[in-house]
């Protein structure tokens, strides 16, 4: 890195949504308007300034706010993309469940982690419905802080196991996501907040898999992207990565991102469709519990950058959930049903012709389904295939 470049990244800091700037030595979680904090724009990556002899997301310290030297690792990033045959045309699957606790929310919470231990955090609190909470406590068990986890009551058995196993505190919530973030927020007050879904180094870390497929597509930028949403980390963490790289000239333009989320909780593709979520009425329970987010915390930003990329936004009904579930499974990709959300959208889309053939896909499957065993069970003790098919078994 040159001169000009370290400058760039020396002093990058912290806005909320009026504008007002903080520190990153500030340990507050959210600004004093009450809205969610952003680091300031970071230059892109060129493809020199990857260290090529670290197998971990932190081949991108370059582009990361926080000392390499203090990092909190586990090895996470550097997940496969795997072409696979889907509907006659060739698409690149992004495996996240290859992260040490086997969801994506290992790269944001490395980063995350890593800054707070480098503030001299002792102990931090998060708020999960599993992925997140079992991300949080293992890295904080890596950074010798004390992790208690507040997670819904209903969480998949396996994913609390994961974060007691780890050493953390657990305090189930009766009620949905939005009742756990509320109890969360309030035992803020005397535990320093870790939330993955308030932090600003998460998204930090969660836009490293975007660099990575620009660096596995040999420094291009597919032309698409298929994501699951609940909350809209890798959403804005894309938009942040690919971003920084159009900023710096090194793709031609954005790719666009394709969001799928379970119908009843479709909140950022409601809104993106200028669609009222509460047309909807009562929320339905999903299997696709890491989705099922009423009130994302970054609903403005996330529709945002759909919007900038000219991507779009599909409300998946339960059943092509299951049928997505089955049709990865039959491809030997055993995704958790959050994860096999984007698979779901893949087939609208594709359907509607708004993903061409001849173009670069890229779907980013979040979670493994051995983190999610019962609601596994419950695809393959329901209904029988021919009522489950979707386009992809076509």
């Amino acid at each position: 890195m040159n001169a000009e470049h370290h400058a760039a990244f020396a002093t990058p800091g912290l806005h909320d949504r009026s504008g007002k700037r903080y520190s990153l030595d500030d340990p507050r979680w959210r600004g004093d308007d009450g809205s969610p904090l952003a680091v300031s724009a970071l230059p892109g990556l060129r493809p020199e300034q990857i260290d090529t002899a670290e197998r971990s997301l932190w081949r991108y310290h370059a582009v990361l706010p926080v000392p390499a030297a203090r990092r909190v690792s586990l090895g996470e990033g550097c997940t496969p993309m795997v072409p696979v045959d889907w509907a006659g045309r060739r698409v690149h699957f992004k495996l996240e469940w290859f992260n040490p606790t086997s969801s994506f929310k290992d790269r944001g919470v490395s980063v995350m982690m890593s800054h707070l231990a480098a503030h001299g955090a002792e102990r931090v609190l998060e708020d999960s419905s599993g992925n997140g909470g079992s991300a949080v406590a293992a890295y904080a068990a890596a950074a010798g802080i004390r992790a208690k986890i507040i997670a819904p009551a209903a969480t998949s058995e396996a994913k609390i196991l994961q974060s007691r196993a780890y050493g953390a505190e657990i305090e189930l919530v009766e009620g949905a996501r939005d009742q756990v973030s509320e109890e969360a927020i309030r035992q803020s007050e005397r535990i320093p907040y870790a939330s993955h879904n308030w932090h600003p180094m998460f998204l930090q870390g969660t836009k490293t898999i975007a660099y990575e497929m620009w660096e596995a597509l040999g420094f291009t930028a597919p032309d698409n992207v298929v994501l699951v949403a609940g909350a809209g980390s890798n959403i804005i963490g894309c938009d942040l990565a690919f971003g920084e790289l159009l900023a710096a000239g090194q793709i031609e333009r954005r790719p666009r991102l394709f969001v799928g989320q379970p119908e009843h909780w479709a909140t950022i593709a409601d809104t993106f469709n200028g669609i009222d979520p509460a047309r909807r009425g009562e929320r339905r329970p999903t299997i696709a519990e890491g989705a099922s987010i009423a009130r994302p915390v970054r609903l403005p930003e996330a529709v945002e950058a759909i919007r900038r990329c000219d991507g779009a936004a599909y409300a998946v009904p339960e059943t092509e959930i299951y049928a997505a579930v089955r049709a990865l499974s039959a491809r030997g990709l055993y995704a958790e049903p959050t994860s096999s959300v984007a698979a779901a959208t893949l087939d609208h889309f594709i359907a509607t012709g708004e993903i061409a053939p001849e173009e670069t896909t890229v779907v980013v499957l979040t979670g493994a389904g051995l983190k999610s065993a019962e609601k596994m069970a419950a695809v393959f003790a329901g209904p029988g295939d021919d009522a489950q098919e979707s386009s992809s078994t076509r």
